[in-house]
């Protein structure tokens, strides 16, 4: 949560790798771009350590954080292609599930 100038993170403290300033370091040592210091936990918008701090940048950041998520949850399951675990549900019979793409 971005509130004024000075990012609200204090209490991401214990929990995640903040920079100086208090933004949320994502994509360092081999994360992915908004994956913070802690693996899928993602971090979008302006609370983003180098975020240009636009509203247009925080809306295109939450989107990709969205499929990150997926990614890192297939991958989880044993899944190393995110379109596999789409088509998989889209071919079970009588499935009635969505896939957001």
């Amino acid at each position: 949560m971005f509130i004024g100038a000075t990012p609200y993170t204090r209490w991401l403290a214990d929990q995640v790798r903040l920079d100086a300033d208090g933004y949320v370091v994502t994509g360092d040592a081999g994360r992915r771009m908004l994956e913070t210091s802690v693996p899928g936990v993602f971090a979008a918008g302006d609370v983003r350590s180098g975020a240009i701090k636009r509203v247009a940048s925080a809306v295109g950041e939450g989107a990709m954080a969205v499929r990150l998520v997926h990614e890192h949850l297939a991958e989880r399951a044993g899944q190393t292609n995110v379109s596999s675990m789409k088509h998989q549900r889209q071919s079970s019979p009588g499935s009635n599930e969505r896939t957001i793409a």
